[in-house]
């Protein structure tokens, strides 16, 4: 179990890198647009600067979310059945306690230590013009949304690849 739990603390430093990495300046952030509170949303709707680089990449269209899901359910299903081989077990309960570990671990580390309390607080990810700003970046809701989500998400991704692990 030590394995485990060395493995989701990797998993979560290269994950707040990730988000770190995509993070910084309009045009990294609005690749993100959709994520962000609806506050902030109708701000970059209403500064014609902002509004324009959202325009280009075709970001005003909230993305579909069944596709969203499904994306990040493939991707993870690649992960974590990586990440599961250094600790997989001819046990399905075992590898599937582990997986789920690993999954549930990155994302409560993602919804309390990335969105609640680094992503609401850093001006890395706000938009020019909103520097000053930070109360609109501070409602819950769309963090909460995912993180539910992501329970579902990884919980189903656990199941797949505990089976996976066990069969090979």
């Amino acid at each position: 179990m030590i394995t485990t739990i060395l493995l989701t603390m990797i998993l979560c430093f290269v994950f707040w890198g990730c988000c770190y990495l995509s993070t910084g300046g309009d045009e990294k952030n609005s690749k993100a647009y959709a994520t962000y509170p609806d506050e902030v949303q109708a701000y970059v709707g209403n500064d014609p600067r902002l509004k324009k680089q959202i325009e280009k990449a075709n970001l005003l269209v909230s993305p579909n979310p069944i596709r969203t899901f499904l994306a990040n359910t493939i991707l993870f299903l690649a992960v974590l059945f990586l990440l599961g081989i250094f600790v997989r077990m001819d046990s399905f309960a075992v590898n599937l306690l582990r997986l789920s570990v690993m999954g549930q671990g990155l994302n409560l580390f993602d919804y309390l230590v990335i969105d609640l309390l680094w992503w609401r607080n850093t001006k890395r990810i706000r938009f020019t013009g909103t520097e000053n700003q930070p109360e609109l970046y501070r409602d819950p809701q769309k963090h909460m949304v995912s993180f539910v989500k992501g329970i579902v998400m990884f919980f189903l991704v656990a199941l797949a690849d505990g089976v996976l692990l066990t069969l090979f």
